[in-house]
């Protein structure tokens, strides 16, 4: 069978419905094995610096499951069928692509929070230490519904990605430096970021 379609057939479907190819592009057909699963928000703000430190890890295909608020969706959902939705995300992920691990992402301020000056009176650091209990309460409730996973959890701010847990030795940055923690972070830096 050959993979060259005439005109004909690239402008019908079944029915005989018209079709316009409208963007020309050649996609791998073969299937993928997923590096990690994403629950993120679909703020735009941050699309670069998300892609771009998954991109750090080798985070090369990805399951990206956008929905707004993303991990507040496990933590505090406005309702349960919103995580009923994003645990079923997770699962046709690991059946479909062999997804051991997921990355439960939230950011500074984020509308389904209400926002950093609505939710948070403006105060980063109140912003910072809920966010990170919700991003441990979502992590605790995915382990639970899918135990065996690898879950790690991210906060992201308008500074850069912060781990909420003490990161794996695969999670170095790329350039190993080490860096300062925001000062949101700061004034716990005694205790643990969990």
């Amino acid at each position: 069978m050959s993979l060259v379609r005439t005109a004909q057939q690239e402008n019908q479907i079944a029915g005989g419905f018209p079709l316009k190819k409208v963007f020309p592009f050649t996609a791998p057909k073969a299937n993928y094995h997923c590096d990690a699963a994403i629950l993120w928000c679909f703020d735009n703000r941050f699309e670069l610096t998300v892609r771009n430190f998954l991109h750090s890890l080798r985070v090369i295909h990805s399951d990206s499951i956008q929905i707004a608020g993303g991990a507040k969706c496990l933590a505090s959902p406005d309702h349960d069928s919103s995580r009923e939705f994003v645990l079923q995300q997770i699962r046709l992920s690991m059946r479909l692509h062999g997804t051991t691990r997921v990355m439960l992402m939230l950011h500074s301020d984020c509308g389904a929070y209400g926002g950093l000056a609505s939710g948070f009176s403006g105060d980063s650091m109140a912003e910072a230490a809920h966010h990170r209990q919700e991003l441990q309460r979502a992590a605790d409730n995915l382990t639970a519904a899918i135990p065996g996973l690898e879950v790690q959890t991210y906060f992201v701010d308008f500074d850069g990605v912060w781990a909420t847990h003490a990161p794996a030795a695969k999670e170095e940055p790329a350039d190993s430096r080490e860096q300062e923690p925001p000062p949101q972070f700061q004034a716990k830096a005694s205790s643990s970021l969990c």
